[in-house]
């Protein structure tokens, strides 16, 4: 049994993207829907027994219709193929009042074949291609749907979020008292385990978060674990497996040296032990690059610019094609020397280019009208580590200072 695990599609980021005049779309979404292509491609290609999402299909929770049309055809063609789509909430695909529908829920109004939209925890029976598949579901729950009022009465927020752990770990474990041993069991989960390397979610985060124990989710009843939200894709543990999958596209910087893609899990009978063997394997998807490139200019560098464009030409492969962000450090003496028109033009190769710059204001020690004459080297010392330290340095330092001082005048 063959099966993909992706998640944190975030349709909708458009950040650092333009409009393409030939399809009226914004580049960035291209280049959201060419990821999620690559991952159908695989998919039909290698004819798996099913495609796990674990939520957050939009960056926001009322997507456009343009967003929502362009996601349906890559869920269609996977329809169409034969090959169920399990999918689980996120989040992000919560609408922000009770009642009010999921954008994910059209699949499962229209009864879309193959296409299975989950909002509430339960344990799923699916039927594949080489044969049933149990799937515990726990999609992202709202704190009101778990607990009562009463229960958060005079709770601080910490007390609130150990409450809510309790809730999760228990309805997992009930989920997994349901699974039938004799056949593949997974949990897809959206959620944030502790201890997991954060990535970008974090400024993406919608109102405070809760999270649950590894203990919780790695119940070894589990053949896999499937995790989404995190972004920053992670091998939790590897009895069960517990996976997150991590974003399908960079979203930002914060995911600059992050590989993207999406995991392939083969379930299959041990002949020596007579029971499952689960193997997962990573798939990277050749995401949009991001790039950082740092420049320190000093007052010596008489010509800014050219010091600028060296680098840019030292790194033009890492720029072309990539969103760049060029951060520039230099003194407040350069600042009217150095002309952005002129090193855009020589990063034109690059997707996006940003042009920080963080101008360096000299500090001069300010002694007074014949104070030289007239201060002591103890004087100077503490007045030069003051203008240049912070108070807790400066004193540790001039500590020192005074010793060697006081040493020197000793000798004479």
């Amino acid at each position: 049994m063959k099966i993909i695990h992706f998640a944190d599609l975030h349709l909708g980021v458009e950040t650092h993207g333009h409009v393409n005049p030939e399809t009226g779309l914004s580049s960035r979404l291209e280049d959201f829907l060419q990821a999620l292509d690559r991952l159908v491609d695989f998919a039909l290609a290698e004819k798996v027994d099913l495609v796990l999402f674990c939520g957050d299909a939009y960056k926001t929770r009322e997507p456009s219709q343009t967003q929502q049309r362009e996601f349906a055809k890559r869920i269609k063609r996977l329809s169409e193929g034969g090959i169920p789509l399990f999918m689980v909430t996120g989040n992000h695909d919560l609408p922000n009042a009770l009642g009010r529908a999921t954008a994910t829920e059209i699949f499962d109004t229209l009864s879309v074949p193959n296409v299975y939209v989950v909002n509430k925890p339960g344990v799923h029976r699916v039927v594949t291609p080489s044969g049933d598949l149990q799937i515990a579901a726990l999609p992202w729950v709202r704190r009101s749907a778990l607990l009562a009022r009463q229960d958060t009465q005079n709770l601080d927020f910490s007390e609130i979020n150990q409450r809510l752990q309790q809730v999760l770990t228990g309805i997992i474990s009930q989920q997994a008292a349901q699974i039938d041993p004799t056949l593949p069991a997974l949990l897809a989960a959206h959620v944030w385990v502790l201890n997991a390397k954060l990535g970008t979610e974090k400024s993406m985060s919608i109102g405070q978060e809760h999270m649950l124990l590894l203990s919780s989710v790695g119940n070894p009843v589990f053949d896999y674990v499937a995790l989404g939200h995190i972004h920053k894709g992670q091998v939790l543990s590897e009895s069960p497996p517990v996976v997150y999958s991590g974003s399908l596209e960079r979203l930002d910087f914060g995911d600059e040296n992050d590989e993207k893609g999406f995991y392939l899990i083969e379930i299959r009978p041990d002949p020596a032990t007579g029971k499952r063997k689960t193997s997962y394997q990573f798939h990277p998807i050749n995401a949009r690059r991001f790039f950082t490139l740092r420049v320190e200019l000093q007052e010596t560098d008489l010509d800014p610019n050219a010091v600028v464009f060296l680098k840019i030409m030292d790194n033009l492969a890492k720029i072309e094609n990539a969103i760049v962000r060029l951060e520039i450090s230099l003194p407040a003496a350069l600042s009217a020397r150095l002309r952005d028109s002129e090193i855009r033009s020589l990063a034109k190769l690059a997707y996006s280019l940003n042009i920080f710059r963080e101008v360096r204001r000299e500090t001069r020690l300010r002694l007074g009208p014949n104070a030289v004459e007239g201060i002591t080297p103890v004087d100077a010392l503490k007045a030069y580590l003051e203008s240049k330290y912070s108070a807790e340095k400066a004193a540790a330092l001039f500590t020192e200072g005074q010793k060697l001082i006081q040493e020197q005048t000793a000798r004479g």
